[in-house]
């Protein structure tokens, strides 16, 4: 949530701010006038209960006078109620903004306006016509989307011995990389989360669409660990000296991909259901955007020792998700499609996700309690990580190599 103080002081600022991302300025007006009304009326209680201060006598009051306080009180009570409404539309309004755009974060409408800032690692070269991953992984009896279609539906998958044991491979190659070598603290964490969590990290009320919610509940499958991560520290004061905390685990993630129909069907890019690694950052907030190089370096970390060629761009205003104030997407090579595809989104919050969670910390040597800083980053996505390995690690006979990062992982070296 934007903090409503620089709303206040700068409202142009943010109302331009907030026009790079695309947004029309409507939801904001309707902030600031419900959040003047609210501020108004609980002046007008002020001046009304000194009135009635003023009014009350020392002794025995008149007939007039119970007349006159009662009034007040009946006035006070009205301006109560309409406080108690005023702020409840402000913070409805308020619920609905996005964050901030930071000021290095490059201005455009679209995808197509995101900034390509390095690639990594050598694209390869087949002496045969690349396959796709969904085709490899059928052909060599991997993956199965017929059974899984069976069983649940499109969008599902069933992995089947290497293709099974590649993906468990991946998980404990990404866990054990980011907590012996990257200081995360693993943790496992419920694949349910309820509203409040949800509306903590920003998903709800905006994304209800996209997530699936368990019937006559207040469950939703959680669509990412970045939900559960973040929202350990709910309602919380964390002492300064534990900052930065950095945490990690690996949890199924589901999400409907409402609108998304058309593209990415084929395959497993775009499922309703896929393993993922999260990484999550609170820090102090001058310590955030070196935490967000840091974090993205990780991620990356990972790509480099599978030997995935990839590349980093910084999102656009009109890209960024509606939680973040900068991010940085890793995007792996797809042979078959001769295009590079997202694999990691890399994000700084700053204070947005912290003061829906209230997420806060004592400052050293002194009382005052601030917001933290939150990020957070995709460590990787399973799925897609292994889709990307069988494309770009195919064999001419049909095979897939496996990764040496991965070997020690695994009992063969060939799928």
């Amino acid at each position: 949530m934007i903090d409503a103080k620089v709303i206040r002081d700068t409202p142009d600022n943010v109302k331009q701010a907030l026009a790079h991302r695309g947004d029309d300025g409507v939801i904001l007006d309707l902030f600031i006038q419900a959040d003047k009304a609210w501020r108004d009326a609980l002046q007008d209680i002020d001046t009304l209960k000194m009135q009635r201060n003023t009014l009350t006598p020392k002794g025995k009051p008149t007939p007039e006078q119970l007349t006159s306080l009662k009034e007040l009180s009946n006035l006070i009570k009205e301006k109560q109620d309409a406080v108690t409404r005023l702020e409840q539309e402000a913070q409805h309004h308020a619920r609905q903004l996005p964050n901030i755009p930071l000021a290095d974060v490059p201005v455009g409408k679209s995808d197509e306006d995101n900034v390509l800032v390095e690639t990594v690692g050598e694209i390869p070269t087949f002496s045969f016509q690349p396959k796709s991953h969904d085709e490899i992984g059928v052909s060599r009896g991997l993956l199965n989307f017929d059974q899984a279609s069976t069983l649940t539906g499109s969008r599902f998958v069933v992995a089947h011995d290497k293709g099974a044991q590649l993906e468990r491979a991946l998980l404990n190659f990404m866990l054990d990389t980011h907590t012996e070598h990257h200081g995360y603290h693993e943790v496992q964490v419920p694949a349910i989360v309820n509203s409040q969590s949800l509306y903590g990290t920003g998903q709800l009320p905006k994304f209800s669409g996209d997530l699936f919610q368990l019937s006559e509940t207040d469950y939703w499958l959680s669509p990412t660990a970045e939900v559960q991560l973040t929202n350990l520290f709910q309602d919380s004061i964390i002492p300064a000296e534990q900052l930065p905390i950095c945490i990690t685990a690996a949890t199924p993630c589901f999400r409907k991909e409402a609108g998304s129909y058309g593209k990415d069907v084929k395959g497993i890019i775009r499922q309703h259901q896929f393993n993922k690694v999260e990484l999550v950052h609170l820090v102090d907030p001058e310590q955030s955007h070196e935490q967000l190089i840091k974090l993205r370096q990780h991620a990356e970390k990972i790509l480099q020792l599978l030997q995935l060629p990839y590349r980093v761009m910084h999102l656009c205003t009109g890209d960024l998700g509606f939680s973040s104030a900068q991010t940085y997407d890793l995007d792996v090579w797809f042979p078959s499609q001769n295009c590079y595809r997202e694999i990691s989104s890399c994000s700084n919050f700053l204070d947005f996700q912290a003061r829906r969670s209230m997420i806060r910390y004592k400052q050293k040597n002194g009382d005052n309690v601030s917001y933290v800083h939150t990020l957070n980053g995709s460590g990787l996505a399973v799925g897609r990580t292994l889709a990307a390995i069988l494309e770009n690690y195919q064999q001419a006979d049909g095979s897939i190599r496996v990764p040496d990062a991965l070997k020690k992982y695994l009992r063969f070296d060939s799928l």
